[in-house]
């Protein structure tokens, strides 16, 4: 409750100057909005129907794009971190393909997506991928070898050691590895909606508020929506964490 009202006095104190500087004249309204006149054009966006339709476009394919890197990363981890030759095998070709920038496949998604939904998600699954994976392949790493030969002397079965001794350790990890995939493809993917000209969209709505002779209240008020949404996945996923899984601390690499 104290950490709450700390945070909640430093974002007040953080929009009270930020109201000062806007009225004060130092840089023009027009391009610097104070953050009533920003809050005034958002609760008249959140009246509109295609801004809302645009939100919910955004919401539905990072949703879409989180299950995918869970449904393709956490299996993939257990499957590498469990086999130790199979992951030497593909070891170079993941580090090549890991530090590739997502934005640089936009090229690329365009030729190919030709404006669909489908080429975002793309470059929100690639990008939040390599979180979830690493996080699942050293936590496997870090599962106490006692444990396996104690299950090994006891000839537990493979599925049992998997379900009974492996899942238990790795999930916290993959929940962290999750929050962090969860963070990276939301700003991908607004980024991409941006950047691609997609139909739909928080980043579109902010990229066509952008243009012309330009709104910044309305930048603002899409990215303010943009910051909130991602400090509620962040907040709510913790939340779950610390509520869930009680047996083990949060663990992961980024």
């Amino acid at each position: 409750m104290r950490n709450t009202l700390r945070a909640l006095i430093g974002v007040a104190v953080f929009l009270v100057i930020c109201e000062i500087v806007g009225r004060s004249g130092l840089a023009p309204q027009q391009y610097l909005p104070p953050p009533s006149t920003v809050l005034q054009e958002l609760v008249r966006m959140l009246g509109e129907q295609d801004f809302l339709r645009d939100v919910v476009a955004t919401v539905l394919a990072w949703l879409i794009a989180l299950c995918l890197c869970a449904v393709i990363a956490v299996p993939a981890g257990l499957l590498l971190g469990s086999v130790p030759l199979l992951r030497t095998a593909v070891t170079a070709l993941i580090e090549f393909l890991r530090p590739v920038p997502s934005v640089a496949l936009i090229p690329l998604v365009v030729v190919v997506a030709a404006g669909s939904p489908a080429g975002k998600i793309f470059l929100a699954v690639y990008a939040g991928l390599w979180p979830l994976l690493f996080n699942t392949i050293y936590a496997i790493g870090e599962i106490d070898d006692q444990l396996l030969e104690s299950a090994r002397a006891f000839r537990i079965s493979r599925t049992q050691v998997l379900l009974r001794v492996k899942l238990p350790n790795v999930i916290p990890f993959v929940f962290t590895g999750l929050r962090l995939s969860a963070s990276t493809a939301l700003i991908v993917l607004i980024s991409a909606e941006m950047l691609m000209g997609s139909n739909g969209g928080i980043g579109h709505y902010i990229y066509l508020a952008s243009s012309g002779a330009g709104r910044m209240d309305q930048v603002l008020a899409g990215t303010l929506i943009a910051g909130v949404f991602g400090y509620l996945i962040n907040a709510g996923m913790a939340g779950a964490q610390r509520k869930w899984i009680t047996w083990a601390p949060a663990g992961g690499t980024s």
